[in-house]
């Protein structure tokens, strides 16, 4: 049995245990009719969020009080179609950022505000399971509170759930790395003229090759086994390709000052061939 310390709304209580732990507890309903001090029974929940420090105790009640029971289990219906869809335990922290987000955006709708997303392309892209959990967000909350949210907020929401999906990397990474995806696509597209087919296999296997690359290469691991011989053989079957890898390899040079191995210029160069593959035979 957990002690009601307060209730913040309908659906979420500040609960302790008995080594005076305190937990954030969801559920539809969890609150109705509860009082401080009354004794419930833990897994009655849906979910449990354990803050580690009091201070940011303090900052989940501050910004709970400002939300709906309704945005609240929206937030959670939500989490858990993610969880199913991307078949991972995301972290705790997204339930506070999802929330607040949704309670923003639904604030700016009313406002008729309306913030751009510059990585919208590439969030759809790159991140289509994410986004697709997006969708279903949009979907929801637009049913659910009679608005109609654009459908750029889904990929917003999809945002959220990359960051929270064990991936260990801040808002400000994601979005460098969205952008270089992007760069990467739109340098093979337009310097070698591929109409790609983004349903296709070579292109799937393309867009997973790149995003892992570019995982690397901003973690400082990229592949170093210094292969010249298959360099060497990759240049010379399939120059065209090679020569689309290079162009990448100057772009990110430029832009970054940074240089990337020949193991890493070798395998953007057999992925771009398999595109050009795609368009040629």
């Amino acid at each position: 049995m957990i002690k009601i310390k307060k209730v913040l709304n309908t659906s979420v209580v500040l609960v302790e245990n008995e080594e005076k732990k305190e937990y954030i507890l969801f559920g539809k309903g969890i609150g109705f009719g509860k009082k401080t001090g009354q004794l419930i029974e833990e897994d009655i929940a849906d979910q449990t969020f354990m803050p580690v420090e009091n201070s940011r105790v303090k900052e989940f009640i501050t910004l709970l009080d400002e939300i709906s029971p309704e945005i609240v289990d929206l937030t959670q219906d939500i989490i858990r179609f993610a969880e199913e869809k991307l078949n991972a335990d995301l972290n705790n922290s997204l339930h506070f950022n999802l929330m607040d987000h949704i309670n923003f955006a639904v604030e700016r709708y009313h406002k008729n505000i309306n913030i751009t997303n510059r990585v919208f392309w590439e969030i759809k892209s790159y991140y289509s399971t994410e986004f697709s959990v997006g969708e279903f967000a949009v979907e929801k909350i637009n049913k659910t509170l009679n608005i109609e949210l654009p459908l750029e907020e889904a990929a917003n929401i999809a945002f959220h759930i990359i960051n929270a999906n064990g991936q260990n990397i801040d808002n400000k990474n994601a979005m460098k790395q969205a952008k270089l995806v992007g760069s990467i696509v739109n340098l093979v597209k337009y310097t070698l003229k591929l109409d790609t087919k983004t349903e296709s296999i070579h292109y799937t296997r393309f867009i997973t090759h790149v995003k892992f690359f570019v995982e690397r290469f901003f973690a400082d691991k990229m592949l170093e086994a210094d292969d010249d011989i298959l360099y060497k053989q990759i240049e010379t079957s399939y120059p065209e390709a090679m020569k689309g890898a290079i162009i990448i390899k100057n772009y990110i040079s430029q832009t970054y000052d940074k240089e990337i191995s020949h193991d890493e210029l070798t395998y953007l160069a057999v992925h771009i061939h398999r595109l050009m593959k795609q368009n040629y035979y």
